[in-house]
């Protein structure tokens, strides 16, 4: 048997045993989507779609050039613009044909072009790798400050999950240990994605915890935090969150929701829909939120989700949906929390398949164990 049929994909294979497998063909596909979604907005895919195949590639590729070409900054158009013009203008001599000064110099206009544009492609993969370099050290950063996936709380079970789509992202997923006997989990979600979101995360996740320790109340925590966001935040920019404070000695959850999706409580083989909370943090402010309290007994559930899971799409475009989400929750009812939890990650990337992650994942579920 040959060996290299057993190594993962891309280590030690050939590009032609990549390409008999597919993956080339696969990840050029995918590399062409990327290109698409980035350069083309939705409006204009709209559009595209009541054209014919012809007209529609002809104008994709003038659009995508484009968009391309205005993304650069402005010496680097007058670079490409004048590589390009060197090239076209550049005659093609042959010995036989001209004199060896016409040779040079058309051959060393053809070489200026071709530096010129190489000199654009080298100076936007600097700026890429530069920015790619800064985006790990910040999912780094996201990483450490994650909780562990299953804290221990007497009296629960809890199981945490968070994967951004891209390198840093927009969820948040935090336990705090209040004092001896209370914990605080949080799930918040910031609008918009990528690397502004994710440092609205990080100012949100340092503000609650260094608040919710002194505050007994969850409204007045709620409040407070807003007034923060609303104060030094940016405009157009919130963030939905639930906090969750549970006790070791009592089987009363307390939580307020600030514009996030509604808590699912998996009871007696079925499914509640907890209440809509209030606006998100850094809408409106002055907003006054509610605390709700939900008293669970030994095996029930409590799950909190970002709308990342239930608006996971396939290649087809088609969303995992709330319908698809509550009937694997209520089929998960009564097992451990690490099992609803890895089950629903699993489906959700068997629905996705291929295609790209589209938003951040986020999980939280508690139950009561005693």
């Amino acid at each position: 048997m040959n060996q290299q049929s057993t190594q993962e994909p891309g280590l030690g294979r050939t590009l032609w045993e990549d390409v008999r497998k597919g993956d080339f063909f696969s990840d050029l596909r995918d590399e062409t989507r990327d290109i698409r979604d980035f350069y083309i907005t939705q409006d204009k895919r709209d559009e595209l779609m009541k054209m014919g195949r012809f007209k529609r590639w002809f104008v994709l590729t003038w659009w995508i050039l484009k968009s391309m070409f205005y993304k650069l900054t402005p010496a680097r158009r007058i670079l490409l613009v004048a590589g390009l013009i060197l090239i076209v203008s550049a005659r093609v001599v042959t010995p036989g044909n001209g004199s060896d000064v016409d040779i040079q110099y058309e051959g060393a206009r053809l070489f200026l072009g071709l530096a010129g544009i190489i000199l654009v492609l080298l100076l936007e993969l600097k700026d890429k790798l530069l920015a790619h370099s800064e985006l790990q050290a910040g999912r780094a950063v996201q990483k450490a400050m994650n909780p562990e996936r299953s804290p221990l709380v007497p009296g629960w079970s809890v199981w945490l999950f968070t994967r951004p789509a891209n390198e840093v992202g927009g969820d948040l997923v935090d336990f705090m240990k209040l004092d001896g006997e209370r914990f605080g989990i949080t799930v918040g979600d910031v609008a918009g994605k990528g690397l502004g979101a994710a440092l609205l995360m990080v100012k949100i996740q340092a503000t609650l915890r260094a608040l919710a320790p002194d505050y007994e109340s969850l409204t007045s925590l709620a409040r407070k935090v807003n007034e923060i966001l609303s104060r030094d935040g940016i405009p157009s920019r919130f963030a939905s969150l639930i906090f969750v404070h549970l006790s070791s000695a009592s089987g009363t959850i307390r939580y307020i929701n600030a514009g996030h999706m509604p808590p699912l409580l998996l009871r007696n083989g079925g499914i509640i829909e907890m209440e809509k909370g209030e606006p998100a943090l850094g809408l409106a402010p002055g907003t006054t939120y509610t605390e709700h309290q939900l008293k669970l007994s030994a095996g029930e559930t409590l799950l909190l989700y970002s709308d990342g899971i239930i608006e996971a799409q396939n290649l087809q475009g088609e969303f995992f949906g709330t319908e698809r989400f509550k009937a694997l929750c209520r089929s998960l009812a009564g097992a451990t929390p690490s099992t609803v939890g890895e089950r629903i990650i699993a489906e959700v990337e068997l629905f996705v398949g291929q295609a790209r992650g589209s938003d951040d994942l986020s999980l939280a579920i508690i139950q009561r164990s005693v």
